[in-house]
Protein backbone atom coordinates (compact mmCIF):
# COMPACT_ATOMS: atom_id res chain seq x y z
CA UNK A 1 0.00 0.00 0.00
CA UNK A 2 0.89 3.64 -1.10
CA UNK A 3 1.75 5.18 2.41
CA UNK A 4 -0.65 8.16 2.80
CA UNK A 5 1.45 10.09 5.13
CA UNK A 6 4.88 11.57 4.77
CA UNK A 7 8.19 10.52 7.43
CA UNK A 8 10.77 12.98 7.24
CA UNK A 9 13.80 12.32 9.20
CA UNK A 10 14.16 13.29 12.85
CA UNK A 11 16.49 15.84 14.06
CA UNK A 12 16.83 15.37 17.71
CA UNK A 13 17.36 18.85 19.95
CA UNK A 14 17.44 19.45 23.30
CA UNK A 15 14.55 20.50 25.13
CA UNK A 16 14.02 23.68 26.28
CA UNK A 17 11.88 25.35 28.61
CA UNK A 18 9.45 27.66 27.56
CA UNK A 19 6.29 29.11 29.56
CA UNK A 20 6.45 25.94 32.06
CA UNK A 21 5.91 23.61 28.94
CA UNK A 22 8.91 21.50 27.27
CA UNK A 23 9.82 22.52 23.85
CA UNK A 24 11.67 21.02 21.16
CA UNK A 25 13.36 22.76 18.93
CA UNK A 26 13.64 21.85 14.91
CA UNK A 27 12.28 18.63 15.07
CA UNK A 28 11.24 17.64 11.69
CA UNK A 29 8.61 14.61 11.94
CA UNK A 30 5.25 13.60 11.44
CA UNK A 31 4.30 16.77 13.17
CA UNK A 32 5.13 19.01 10.14
CA UNK A 33 3.26 16.91 7.87
CA UNK A 34 0.66 18.66 5.51
CA UNK A 35 -3.08 17.11 5.07
CA UNK A 36 -2.40 14.52 1.63
CA UNK A 37 -4.58 15.64 -1.62
CA UNK A 38 -6.62 12.95 -1.49
CA UNK A 39 -9.34 13.97 0.35
CA UNK A 40 -11.46 17.36 1.07
CA UNK A 41 -9.08 19.01 3.35
CA UNK A 42 -6.32 18.87 0.66
CA UNK A 43 -9.02 21.59 -0.98
CA UNK A 44 -9.44 25.12 -0.62
CA UNK A 45 -5.52 25.81 -0.22
CA UNK A 46 -4.79 22.56 1.53
CA UNK A 47 -4.56 21.96 5.31
CA UNK A 48 -1.29 22.92 6.93
CA UNK A 49 -1.97 23.07 10.45
CA UNK A 50 1.04 24.42 12.62
CA UNK A 51 3.63 22.84 10.33
CA UNK A 52 5.48 26.50 9.81
CA UNK A 53 5.27 26.71 13.29
CA UNK A 54 8.66 28.31 14.97
CA UNK A 55 10.22 26.26 17.87
CA UNK A 56 9.12 28.83 20.77
CA UNK A 57 5.68 26.98 19.19
CA UNK A 58 6.65 23.42 19.75
CA UNK A 59 5.78 22.02 22.76
CA UNK A 60 5.63 18.94 24.61
CA UNK A 61 2.70 18.43 27.28
CA UNK A 62 1.90 15.82 29.80
CA UNK A 63 -0.79 17.19 31.72
CA UNK A 64 -4.05 19.03 31.21
CA UNK A 65 -2.80 22.53 31.97
CA UNK A 66 0.24 21.81 30.06
CA UNK A 67 -2.00 21.40 27.07
CA UNK A 68 -4.46 24.41 27.92
CA UNK A 69 -1.22 26.86 28.44
CA UNK A 70 0.22 25.89 25.04
CA UNK A 71 -3.30 26.53 23.30
CA UNK A 72 -3.75 29.53 24.90
CA UNK A 73 -0.22 30.74 25.01
CA UNK A 74 0.55 30.51 21.05
CA UNK A 75 -3.09 31.71 20.17
CA UNK A 76 -3.58 31.33 16.19
CA UNK A 77 -0.12 31.13 15.48
CA UNK A 78 1.04 28.29 13.85
CA UNK A 79 1.74 25.46 16.38
CA UNK A 80 2.51 22.26 17.27
CA UNK A 81 1.40 20.49 20.27
CA UNK A 82 2.96 17.01 21.28
CA UNK A 83 0.71 14.83 23.69
CA UNK A 84 3.01 11.97 25.47
CA UNK A 85 1.19 9.51 27.51
CA UNK A 86 -2.69 9.97 28.62
CA UNK A 87 -3.88 13.61 29.07
CA UNK A 88 -6.69 13.25 31.83
CA UNK A 89 -8.74 16.10 31.62
CA UNK A 90 -10.39 15.03 35.39
CA UNK A 91 -7.32 14.29 36.88
CA UNK A 92 -5.96 16.31 39.76
CA UNK A 93 -4.46 18.67 38.11
CA UNK A 94 -7.57 19.76 36.49
CA UNK A 95 -9.61 19.86 39.03
CA UNK A 96 -10.33 16.56 39.71
CA UNK A 97 -13.26 14.40 38.92
CA UNK A 98 -16.36 16.26 37.45
CA UNK A 99 -19.17 17.52 40.30
CA UNK A 100 -22.06 18.75 37.39
CA UNK A 101 -22.47 19.23 33.84
CA UNK A 102 -22.11 22.86 34.18
CA UNK A 103 -18.27 21.59 35.81
CA UNK A 104 -17.73 19.16 33.13
CA UNK A 105 -18.37 21.73 30.52
CA UNK A 106 -16.07 24.29 31.47
CA UNK A 107 -13.18 21.68 32.47
CA UNK A 108 -13.53 19.04 29.94
CA UNK A 109 -13.53 21.37 26.76
CA UNK A 110 -10.34 21.96 24.78
CA UNK A 111 -11.00 24.43 22.44
CA UNK A 112 -8.07 24.52 20.12
CA UNK A 113 -6.93 27.86 18.19
CA UNK A 114 -6.68 28.20 13.96
CA UNK A 115 -3.62 27.05 12.62
CA UNK A 116 -2.61 24.08 15.17
CA UNK A 117 -1.50 20.76 15.19
CA UNK A 118 -2.09 18.33 17.72
CA UNK A 119 -0.40 15.14 17.45
CA UNK A 120 0.41 12.35 19.98
CA UNK A 121 3.92 11.03 20.26
CA UNK A 122 4.85 7.32 19.80
CA UNK A 123 1.57 4.45 20.46
CA UNK A 124 0.43 5.61 23.78
CA UNK A 125 -0.94 9.01 23.47
CA UNK A 126 -4.60 9.25 25.19
CA UNK A 127 -7.03 11.64 25.83
CA UNK A 128 -9.52 10.80 28.25
CA UNK A 129 -12.25 12.57 30.01
CA UNK A 130 -12.11 15.36 27.29
CA UNK A 131 -13.86 17.29 24.60
CA UNK A 132 -11.79 18.87 21.87
CA UNK A 133 -13.45 20.98 19.95
CA UNK A 134 -12.65 22.76 16.86
CA UNK A 135 -15.41 25.36 16.73
CA UNK A 136 -15.32 27.90 13.87
CA UNK A 137 -11.25 28.22 13.36
CA UNK A 138 -9.32 27.14 10.75
CA UNK A 139 -6.27 25.26 9.65
CA UNK A 140 -6.19 22.25 12.28
CA UNK A 141 -4.71 19.16 12.44
CA UNK A 142 -5.13 16.49 14.40
CA UNK A 143 -3.02 13.07 14.69
CA UNK A 144 -1.82 9.86 16.13
CA UNK A 145 -4.09 10.19 19.83
CA UNK A 146 -6.91 8.13 21.48
CA UNK A 147 -9.54 9.44 22.60
CA UNK A 148 -12.06 7.81 25.43
CA UNK A 149 -15.38 8.69 24.57
CA UNK A 150 -16.58 10.78 27.25
CA UNK A 151 -19.03 9.92 29.44
CA UNK A 152 -21.76 12.35 30.56
CA UNK A 153 -21.93 13.04 34.53
CA UNK A 154 -25.23 13.70 34.61
CA UNK A 155 -27.73 12.33 31.87
CA UNK A 156 -30.91 13.78 31.14
CA UNK A 157 -33.89 11.67 31.18
CA UNK A 158 -36.43 12.62 28.46
CA UNK A 159 -40.29 11.10 28.46
CA UNK A 160 -41.01 12.09 25.52
CA UNK A 161 -38.23 10.39 23.81
CA UNK A 162 -39.34 7.54 21.67
CA UNK A 163 -42.49 5.21 22.48
CA UNK A 164 -41.01 4.56 26.51
CA UNK A 165 -38.48 7.79 27.02
CA UNK A 166 -35.05 7.58 26.84
CA UNK A 167 -31.91 8.40 28.59
CA UNK A 168 -29.76 11.53 26.70
CA UNK A 169 -26.55 12.61 27.08
CA UNK A 170 -23.99 15.73 25.55
CA UNK A 171 -20.24 15.60 25.17
CA UNK A 172 -18.50 14.21 22.03
CA UNK A 173 -14.73 13.29 22.25
CA UNK A 174 -14.11 15.40 19.01
CA UNK A 175 -16.24 17.99 17.24
CA UNK A 176 -15.45 20.02 14.50
CA UNK A 177 -18.28 22.32 14.20
CA UNK A 178 -18.37 25.77 11.86
CA UNK A 179 -14.60 24.97 10.91
CA UNK A 180 -12.73 24.75 7.52
CA UNK A 181 -9.63 22.51 6.91
CA UNK A 182 -8.96 19.38 9.29
CA UNK A 183 -7.01 17.17 8.99
CA UNK A 184 -8.29 13.78 11.43
CA UNK A 185 -5.53 10.99 10.82
CA UNK A 186 -4.45 8.23 12.45
CA UNK A 187 -7.08 8.82 15.81
CA UNK A 188 -8.86 5.80 17.75
CA UNK A 189 -12.25 6.20 19.56
CA UNK A 190 -13.30 4.12 22.46
CA UNK A 191 -16.14 3.46 24.96
CA UNK A 192 -13.80 1.42 26.70
CA UNK A 193 -13.38 0.66 29.66
CA UNK A 194 -17.13 2.24 30.43
CA UNK A 195 -18.90 -0.01 27.69
CA UNK A 196 -22.42 0.10 27.71
CA UNK A 197 -22.94 -2.74 29.26
CA UNK A 198 -21.49 -1.61 32.44
CA UNK A 199 -23.83 1.68 32.82
CA UNK A 200 -26.69 1.15 35.21
CA UNK A 201 -30.71 0.94 34.18
CA UNK A 202 -32.91 3.31 34.69
CA UNK A 203 -36.60 3.62 34.18
CA UNK A 204 -36.46 0.62 32.52
CA UNK A 205 -33.28 1.55 30.13
CA UNK A 206 -29.97 1.69 29.79
CA UNK A 207 -28.99 5.31 31.53
CA UNK A 208 -26.48 6.17 28.41
CA UNK A 209 -23.49 8.53 29.10
CA UNK A 210 -22.36 8.67 25.93
CA UNK A 211 -22.90 10.86 23.18
CA UNK A 212 -20.93 10.91 19.75
CA UNK A 213 -17.67 10.25 19.01
CA UNK A 214 -16.76 12.33 16.37
CA UNK A 215 -19.54 15.28 15.13
CA UNK A 216 -18.60 17.23 12.44
CA UNK A 217 -22.01 19.77 11.80
CA UNK A 218 -22.96 23.79 11.22
CA UNK A 219 -21.07 24.51 7.90
CA UNK A 220 -17.28 22.80 8.31
CA UNK A 221 -15.90 21.86 5.30
CA UNK A 222 -13.06 20.46 3.50
CA UNK A 223 -12.58 18.09 6.30
CA UNK A 224 -10.49 14.74 5.43
CA UNK A 225 -11.19 11.77 8.23
CA UNK A 226 -8.38 8.91 7.24
CA UNK A 227 -6.37 5.92 9.18
CA UNK A 228 -9.09 6.03 11.99
CA UNK A 229 -10.32 3.50 14.45
CA UNK A 230 -13.98 3.99 15.92
CA UNK A 231 -15.03 1.06 17.89
CA UNK A 232 -17.87 -0.01 20.78
CA UNK A 233 -19.77 2.78 20.71
CA UNK A 234 -23.67 3.08 19.82
CA UNK A 235 -24.25 6.89 18.01
CA UNK A 236 -20.64 7.42 16.34
CA UNK A 237 -20.61 9.89 13.43
CA UNK A 238 -22.89 12.52 13.15
CA UNK A 239 -22.74 14.99 10.02
CA UNK A 240 -24.98 17.63 9.43
CA UNK A 241 -26.62 18.89 13.03
CA UNK A 242 -30.35 18.35 12.10
CA UNK A 243 -32.53 18.72 9.13
CA UNK A 244 -33.50 22.22 9.87
CA UNK A 245 -30.01 23.67 9.76
CA UNK A 246 -30.82 24.59 5.98
CA UNK A 247 -27.39 26.83 6.30
CA UNK A 248 -25.48 23.36 5.81
CA UNK A 249 -26.63 22.86 1.98
CA UNK A 250 -23.48 23.51 0.00
CA UNK A 251 -20.72 23.05 3.35
CA UNK A 252 -19.76 19.70 4.84
CA UNK A 253 -17.72 18.42 2.04
CA UNK A 254 -16.14 15.57 4.16
CA UNK A 255 -13.92 12.55 3.27
CA UNK A 256 -13.58 9.75 4.90
CA UNK A 257 -10.80 6.60 4.11
CA UNK A 258 -9.35 3.98 5.04
CA UNK A 259 -11.25 3.82 8.61
CA UNK A 260 -12.76 0.76 10.52
CA UNK A 261 -15.38 0.74 12.13
CA UNK A 262 -15.85 -2.03 14.04
CA UNK A 263 -19.12 -3.14 16.82
CA UNK A 264 -20.77 0.95 16.15
CA UNK A 265 -24.54 0.32 16.35
CA UNK A 266 -25.15 3.21 13.99
CA UNK A 267 -24.08 6.41 12.25
CA UNK A 268 -21.31 5.11 10.56
CA UNK A 269 -21.47 7.83 9.39
CA UNK A 270 -25.60 9.65 9.68
CA UNK A 271 -25.11 12.51 6.88
CA UNK A 272 -27.33 15.08 6.01
CA UNK A 273 -26.98 17.89 3.05
CA UNK A 274 -22.92 17.31 2.92
CA UNK A 275 -20.77 16.10 0.19
CA UNK A 276 -19.65 13.13 1.72
CA UNK A 277 -16.99 10.82 0.11
CA UNK A 278 -16.21 7.48 1.34
CA UNK A 279 -13.77 5.21 0.21
CA UNK A 280 -11.30 2.18 0.95
CA UNK A 281 -13.09 1.92 4.57
CA UNK A 282 -13.57 -1.18 6.53
CA UNK A 283 -17.20 -1.89 8.54
CA UNK A 284 -16.92 -5.39 11.21
CA UNK A 285 -19.78 -6.10 13.20
CA UNK A 286 -22.99 -8.01 13.85
CA UNK A 287 -26.73 -7.75 14.30
CA UNK A 288 -26.53 -9.69 17.29
CA UNK A 289 -23.32 -8.16 19.20
CA UNK A 290 -24.49 -8.08 23.23
CA UNK A 291 -24.27 -4.86 23.84
CA UNK A 292 -22.89 -2.55 20.41
CA UNK A 293 -25.59 -4.64 17.36
CA UNK A 294 -25.34 -2.96 14.27
CA UNK A 295 -29.03 -1.11 13.48
CA UNK A 296 -27.18 0.88 10.46
CA UNK A 297 -23.73 1.85 8.89
CA UNK A 298 -24.38 4.58 6.87
CA UNK A 299 -27.46 6.87 7.21
CA UNK A 300 -28.79 8.40 4.56
CA UNK A 301 -30.89 11.54 5.94
CA UNK A 302 -31.66 14.82 4.51
CA UNK A 303 -30.10 16.09 1.38
CA UNK A 304 -27.30 13.96 2.11
CA UNK A 305 -24.92 13.65 -1.32
CA UNK A 306 -22.59 10.88 -0.40
CA UNK A 307 -20.80 8.87 -3.07
CA UNK A 308 -19.40 5.16 -1.72
CA UNK A 309 -16.03 3.48 -3.20
CA UNK A 310 -15.08 -0.03 -2.35
CA UNK A 311 -15.66 -0.15 1.03
CA UNK A 312 -15.63 -3.76 2.62
CA UNK A 313 -18.64 -4.54 4.91
CA UNK A 314 -18.53 -7.42 6.58
CA UNK A 315 -21.65 -7.45 9.32
CA UNK A 316 -22.54 -11.03 10.36
CA UNK A 317 -26.60 -11.07 10.10
CA UNK A 318 -26.96 -8.58 7.11
CA UNK A 319 -27.75 -10.31 3.80
CA UNK A 320 -28.86 -6.97 1.63
CA UNK A 321 -28.16 -3.19 1.59
CA UNK A 322 -31.03 -2.08 3.15
CA UNK A 323 -29.73 -3.43 6.18
CA UNK A 324 -26.69 -1.18 6.55
CA UNK A 325 -27.67 1.50 4.72
CA UNK A 326 -30.95 3.42 5.27
CA UNK A 327 -32.59 6.67 5.88
CA UNK A 328 -32.20 6.68 9.78
CA UNK A 329 -35.64 8.44 10.36
CA UNK A 330 -38.73 7.28 7.92
CA UNK A 331 -40.56 10.85 8.20
CA UNK A 332 -37.45 12.71 7.55
CA UNK A 333 -36.74 13.11 3.47
CA UNK A 334 -33.65 11.24 2.52
CA UNK A 335 -30.49 12.04 0.63
CA UNK A 336 -29.08 10.51 -1.99
CA UNK A 337 -26.20 7.48 -1.95
CA UNK A 338 -24.02 6.22 -4.91
CA UNK A 339 -21.95 3.38 -4.48
CA UNK A 340 -19.56 1.39 -6.77
CA UNK A 341 -17.35 -1.17 -6.05
CA UNK A 342 -18.33 -2.22 -1.91
CA UNK A 343 -19.15 -5.38 -0.93
CA UNK A 344 -21.51 -6.92 1.97
CA UNK A 345 -19.62 -10.00 3.58
CA UNK A 346 -17.91 -10.40 0.08
CA UNK A 347 -20.67 -9.95 -2.12
CA UNK A 348 -21.02 -6.63 -4.23
CA UNK A 349 -23.34 -4.41 -2.71
CA UNK A 350 -26.53 -4.19 -4.36
CA UNK A 351 -29.79 -3.14 -4.35
CA UNK A 352 -29.79 -0.10 -2.47
CA UNK A 353 -33.38 1.59 -1.42
CA UNK A 354 -32.16 4.78 -1.48
CA UNK A 355 -31.53 6.92 -4.87
CA UNK A 356 -28.33 7.11 -6.26
CA UNK A 357 -28.86 10.81 -7.51
CA UNK A 358 -25.77 12.13 -6.81
CA UNK A 359 -24.36 14.66 -9.26
CA UNK A 360 -21.31 16.25 -7.66
CA UNK A 361 -17.81 15.26 -8.85
CA UNK A 362 -14.67 14.40 -6.52
CA UNK A 363 -12.66 17.21 -7.13
CA UNK A 364 -8.97 15.33 -6.17
CA UNK A 365 -6.93 12.91 -7.25
CA UNK A 366 -6.97 9.68 -5.28
CA UNK A 367 -6.15 5.99 -5.46
CA UNK A 368 -8.88 3.52 -4.91
CA UNK A 369 -7.62 0.25 -3.48
CA UNK A 370 -9.67 -3.16 -4.62
CA UNK A 371 -11.99 -3.61 -2.21
CA UNK A 372 -10.56 -7.16 -1.80
CA UNK A 373 -6.93 -5.13 -0.37
CA UNK A 374 -8.94 -2.89 2.17
CA UNK A 375 -9.79 -4.78 5.10
CA UNK A 376 -6.27 -6.31 5.64
CA UNK A 377 -4.95 -2.44 5.13
CA UNK A 378 -7.31 -0.68 6.87
CA UNK A 379 -6.18 -3.61 9.40
CA UNK A 380 -2.46 -2.79 9.49
CA UNK A 381 -2.31 0.68 8.90
CA UNK A 382 -5.74 2.53 10.96
CA UNK A 383 -4.85 3.92 14.68
CA UNK A 384 -2.52 5.09 17.07
CA UNK A 385 1.61 4.57 17.06
CA UNK A 386 1.16 3.87 12.95
CA UNK A 387 3.12 6.96 12.36
CA UNK A 388 6.88 7.97 11.82
CA UNK A 389 8.78 10.16 14.46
Amino acid sequence: MTKRFVVKAVLVAAPMIFSGLLSTAAMADASTDVAPSDGWAGQNGGTKGGSNAVATRIYTVTTPTQLITAIKTAKTEPKIIKVVGTIDMASADNGGPFTSHSDQADRSEIHLNSNTTLIGVGANAKIVNGVTKVYHINNVIIRNIAFVNPCDVTPVWDPSDGATGNWNSEFDAVVVDGSKNVWLDHLSFTDAPLTDDKLPVENGHTKQCHDGSMDIKNGADFVTVSNTIFELHDKNNLLGAGDGKTTDEGHLAITMHHNLWRDITQRAPRVRFGKVHLYNNYYAGSKTHPVYPNIYSIGVGKAAKIISENNAFEITGASTCNQIVVNPLSTSPVGAFKDAGSTLNGVVLTGCSVPSTVTWTIPYTYIKQATSAVKASVLANAGVGKIGF
